[in-house]
């Protein structure tokens, strides 16, 4: 499976039959999967800590580091799906949503080329 053929659904419920095959849903409330990701958002910042941007794309590519970047990367994705999961929210859907709102909050036109805030454009 490959981002090219994996669909949302799919590895919605992989993650799903995943935690329930090992009867983990009893621990999976909104909270404690919040949580879990956030835990693994911070292991995955760990490999960047102290470096400068140029830095930090260096270390994103050097194969010593990759494999462990890639794992901390996908287990943010396998707790955000599993919160989409256990909250019956509709990742795709969420996704689109927002993205809409993003682009109103940020009009190319008017942020291009900045990183200001929306409310600083």
């Amino acid at each position: 499976m490959t981002d090219s053929t994996a669909t949302v659904s799919s590895l919605k419920q992989r993650v799903h039959d995943f935690a329930k095959e090992r009867d983990w849903m009893q621990f999976h409330s909104p909270k404690n999967v919040s949580m879990a990701l956030a835990a693994e958002a911070g292991e995955l910042m760990e490999h960047f800590l102290w470096t400068d941007a140029p830095a930090s794309h260096e270390r994103a590519r050097d194969p010593k580091r990759r494999g462990d970047i890639e794992d901390e990367l996908a287990d943010i994705v396998i707790y955000a799906l599993e919160f989409a999961n256990v909250t019956g929210i509709d990742l795709a859907a969420a996704i689109n949503s927002k993205m809409a709102q993003n682009a109103r909050k940020y009009p190319v036109e008017k942020a291009k080329g900045r990183s200001d805030k929306y409310t600083e454009l």
